[in-house]
């Protein structure tokens, strides 16, 4: 099995790199599928991760989906309507379930064009960041597709309705200026500052306590389906835990101390 996903830690930020230049960084095949997945449940079964980076390698973020497979009905695209659907449920769909829900921050760093299921890959990621040769596209009709992997419930959560309906009806590329105007993405840089900057954003990320990290995170993903008294009760629970644990009570020592240390001065 190739090394489509290329996992590196240094201190408390985990960059995934996806890397096959040579298809664009495709998401071609159940090994690559799977790779993705693997990476998403090693960073949850490690406390020490405080945030991830996904970029892609190569000048191509991510092309979607293999149309070359697709044309001869290879793969994922084989069989009848009733067996391609299960391939899409126990293959590439388990790709949202897992990265949507990793535990930790993570940021995208749009190397390259983002098109049809590379697009809806950055939109599982919490903060996107491009460089300014990014481009996007909800480019599925344009082949006389769906969204099949997420991408018609993470879009409008990420751009609002009206302009998520325009890119899935439309499958219109759309520039990163054209994605940062409609919130797609957070901010745009020149293409050899995108991982210096996504690196910045993860370093601001980790200096914060790990545990809390993990629990506003779950807590912000709550609150985009719960009503607000569910959602009080849940941040009345993880706030109880916030308090008792060791990264809470340091912080307050902390301050206390540079507290004490103030007065002496004056």
């Amino acid at each position: 099995m190739s090394d489509f996903v290329i996992y590196e830690q240094t201190g408390k930020v985990v960059t995934l790199t996806l890397n096959s230049p040579a298809t664009r960084n495709a998401l071609s095949h159940e090994d690559e599928y799977l790779q993705i997945v693997e990476s998403c449940e090693r960073i949850n079964r490690d406390d020490n991760v405080g945030a991830v980076i996904l970029t892609g390698a190569g000048s191509c973020f991510c092309a979607g989906g293999n149309i070359k497979d697709m044309k001869v009905q290879n793969g994922l695209y084989s069989g009848d309507p009733l067996t391609i659907a299960n391939k899409y449920r126990h293959n590439i769909q388990k790709i949202p379930l897992a990265l949507y829900n990793v535990e930790t921050p993570t940021i995208v760093a749009v190397n390259g064009p983002a098109i049809g299921a590379g697009c809806d890959l950055t939109l599982m990621c919490d903060i996107r960041l491009a460089s300014e040769k990014a481009k996007f596209a909800e480019s599925f009709v344009q082949l006389g597709l769906i969204p099949g992997d997420g991408g018609a419930w993470l879009l409008q959560r990420a751009v609002g309705l009206s302009k998520a309906y325009e890119m899935a009806f439309t499958g219109d590329v759309i520039t990163a200026q054209e994605a940062l105007e409609c919130g797609l993405v957070s901010k745009i840089t020149p293409p050899e500052d995108l991982m210096t900057e996504a690196q910045k954003m993860a370093d601001r990320i980790v200096k914060n306590p790990s545990r809390t990290l993990r629990l506003s995170k779950r807590l912000m993903r709550e609150a985009m389906h719960v009503r607000l008294d569910t959602l009080l009760e849940i941040s009345a629970a993880y706030q109880a835990i916030a308090h008792k644990t060791d990264e809470h009570l340091e912080r307050l020592d902390n301050i206390s101390l540079s507290g004490e240390r103030g007065r002496k001065k004056k």
